[in-house]
């Protein structure tokens, strides 16, 4: 499913227009872009928990030369789902 699918199935559902939906769709992932951007968890209760993850510094390897290299610790965005969700899937 791409985003443009999930505006189409949210403008259906909800009697809204494309553009309505589009709003809808795009208001909804900035702010949990914004959240996670200040550091803060997002928690959708029955689908599951946006939350930053920190990845330690660690060290790597250039695959084309073959020297060592140091990666440096960041933060990356990480999904936990709910237990609701994880039914669903099965």
């Amino acid at each position: 499913m791409t985003k443009k699918d999930l505006i189409e199935i949210v403008a259906k559902k909800s009697n809204l227009t494309n553009k309505a939906a589009r709003e809808a769709v795009e208001t909804t992932l900035n702010g949990v872009r914004d959240s996670l951007k200040r550091g803060e968890k997002v928690v959708l209760t029955g689908f599951g928990t946006f939350s930053l993850r920190t990845r330690r510094q660690r060290v790597g390897r250039n695959p084309q030369t073959g020297t060592k290299i140091t990666l440096p610790a960041r933060k990356v965005p990480g999904f936990t789902p709910g237990k609701t969700f994880k039914k669903a899937v099965k």
